[in-house]
């Protein structure tokens, strides 16, 4: 096998193959990444039949992990889809809020929906309430359009049960609910600060709403809406039973040894709490669509999962095999005086994200290149999952799908995209990650 030196020479030629491929070639991501932990193993010189068993290992240790969480959560957020919850929710937002406020209700209610959903899609489904309230509240598309899409960026890339970040602490084997809880005080400021530039800085673009319905029309269209409290609870139970079982779990013992710990232990499982939250978020369909709720809803989660599943056990192969290189021990004789902490993994993930584009491809790479170094680094798994997040918001531009979604459903010209809303995912980022810097320092 070859010196650390040189494996940590051929990971750097690796991961350029890994943007150079998706970026330049438009790759996909998972054959890619299974592409090079073949090439990477050959070429540190691993045993030919160690290198097949742990890409398999990986990649199905992987998926044992976390992929019954992601399913979960897809089906959750396509049946909040579905039914008109997200629109309900964003309804309570409102009258919290007050209309004058519609850009923070739009930011908050992204903020809630993109826990489960791909900030992609969700954009989509909100939109046209987006205009809607732009009209109504004579607001410009650029202050609600970048109120909007950093709201939804923050969970995107920061608070499990969405697919990224729970895929890292899957790979990195951070405590779930240590992450949720600690990610949802970092991605508080993260949205604000993006909410902070879209009604400061977005409001000199003046983008006029192309409408085709009315915020009243909406709701009309979607006939009697779930309620308020109804609405977020698909989302509020899970995050809820697996924080519980967090506390439970340490080392104090503040609910004891006995069988209601276990219980704890048991609904608070990720995989059981999602069960859960996919069974509450049934109780929004009226019973006259129940049976397109359990065929093609649920099927249409599942197939949205798909790619993500795939992404995320490639990403557990190529770190399976980082894991057997000689690189960690290597970093831990020569380069941990070098004292990156914290902001090593904020910075791969951010080189990344923007020459690559996804924030997925971003979180889960980095999270792979991580996984053989948190112990090495001293680094905490679940601070490190979040660093990670933070640097895939850095930054949105032209070869991401998001920035795309963002400016062609806003009506939004590439150039005042890149002033108005690159420049925010920028802010947000470094916001998230001064967020995880403070936490760093105590925890």
């Amino acid at each position: 096998m070859v010196s650390g030196g040189i494996a940590l020479l051929f990971l750097l030629i690796a991961v350029l193959l890994i943007i150079f491929l998706t970026a330049r070639y438009k790759m996909n991501a998972f054959v890619v990444l299974i592409s090079i932990a073949f090439l990477y193993g050959l070429a540190i010189g691993l045993p030919l039949k160690d290198i097949v068993g742990k890409i398999r290992g990986g990649f199905g240790g992987t998926l044992g992990y976390i992929g019954i969480v992601i399913i979960a959560g897809t089906i959750i957020g396509t049946i909040l889809e579905k039914t008109g919850a997200a629109l309900s929710m964003t309804s309570a937002i409102l009258k919290l809020v007050g209309q004058k406020r519609a850009p923070l209700a739009m930011s908050i209610t992204g903020y809630i929906v993109s826990i489960p959903v791909f900030c992609d899609s969700g954009f989509i489904i909100l939109t046209p309430l987006n205009k809607a309230l732009a009209e109504e509240t004579k607001k410009s598309m650029a202050v609600m359009s970048v109120a909007l899409a950093t709201g939804l960026y923050a969970t995107h890339t920061l608070v499990p049960p969405t697919p990224g970040p729970i895929a890292a602490a899957g790979l990195l084997k951070a405590d779930l609910g240590l992450v949720i809880g600690l990610g949802l005080i970092v991605s508080i400021p993260a949205m604000i600060a993006g909410y902070i530039w879209a009604i400061k800085f977005a409001k000199r673009y003046e983008i006029t709403a192309k409408i085709e319905e009315n915020y009243d029309d909406l709701v009309k269209k979607y006939g009697k809406l779930p309620g308020g409290l109804h609405s977020f609870l698909p989302l509020i139970v899970p995050i809820l039973l697996i924080f519980l079982k967090s506390i439970a779990a340490y080392p104090t013992k503040p609910f004891g040894d006995g069988g209601f710990a276990a219980f704890l232990a048991f609904i608070g499982d990720p995989v059981t709490a999602l069960m859960i939250g996919v069974l509450i978020a049934l109780t929004l369909v009226p019973k006259t669509k129940m049976g397109d709720a359990v065929h093609d809803w649920m099927g249409e989660g599942v197939k949205n999962a798909a790619l993500i599943l795939a992404i995320t056990g490639a990403g557990g192969a190529f770190g399976s095999i980082l894991k057997a290189s000689p690189m960690a021990e290597f970093i831990n004789t020569n380069m941990a005086g070098l004292k990156l902490g914290i902001f090593l993994p904020f910075i791969i993930s951010a080189a990344l994200k923007t020459a690559q584009g996804s924030s997925t491809v971003a979180i889960i790479t980095t999270a792979s290149i991580m996984a053989p170094l948190v112990g090495v680094l001293g680094l905490n798994p679940a601070l490190t999952v979040l660093a990670i997040g933070a640097g895939s918001m850095v930054v949105s531009h032209a070869n991401d799908s998001y920035f795309w979604v963002v400016s062609q459903f806003s009506n939004m010209e590439v150039g005042t995209a890149y002033k108005a809303y690159t420049t925010a995912t920028l802010l947000e980022g470094v916001v998230a990650f001064a967020g995880v810097a403070v936490l760093s320092i105590f925890v």
